[in-house]
């Protein structure tokens, strides 16, 4: 079951749901909208599944930056958001899409007990220019059913991260060595 626009905020109330920085004008009727951070990583050359994926940093300045087609970046949420009792659903949305930008390409389920800026996967089917702290898109909050297992409390290789994170399969696929 989502949560609507009124009870994302009543679970925001209650301590239930974080979001942070909160703004209540960002929930919409069954989300709410978040906002790209200020930080980018490019990964232009040749990916390998097998090793850590090197990568150009880059501050979005306030002009914005121009996400150029081919290139792979990882970006993050503004917002950190996270719930005991709720699992999150990271999307993009109708507006970023309209610009050709694939805001999430995959892996948008935030497990219970998972607080975190999200690290996003972007890319762009022609230029686009972006901006630090832009609506980029939507937040869903599903309520879960059986017995709740914390994500904090699981031996996951991302339950610690508060940014953004690279490809860490090279660790099963090297037994942890970089």
């Amino acid at each position: 079951m989502i949560l609507t626009g009124p009870a994302i905020a009543a679970a925001i109330g209650r301590g239930e749901i974080t979001i942070d920085p909160y703004e209540p004008s960002r929930i919409s009727p069954n989300a709410y909208d978040w906002r790209l951070g200020s930080t980018l990583r490019a990964c232009d050359g040749d990916l390998d599944a097998a090793a850590p994926t090197d990568f150009t940093e880059t501050t979005i300045p306030p002009a914005g930056f121009v996400l150029q087609p081919g290139v792979l970046y990882l970006g993050v949420t503004h917002e950190r958001t996270g719930s005991e009792r709720f699992a999150q659903l990271l999307n993009g949305d109708r507006t970023t899409g309209s610009l050709g930008i694939w805001v999430h390409v995959s892996a948008p389920l935030g497990h219970q007990g998972h607080a975190i800026r999200w690290t996003l996967e972007i890319q762009a089917a022609k230029p686009a220019r972006v901006y630090p702290g832009m609506t980029f898109g939507k937040l869903v909050f599903i309520a879960a059913h059986g017995t709740a297992d914390s994500y904090q409390h699981q031996a996951a290789k991302y339950a610690a991260t508060d940014g953004i994170d690279i490809s860490r399969l090279y660790e099963e696929i090297t037994g942890g060595r970089p």
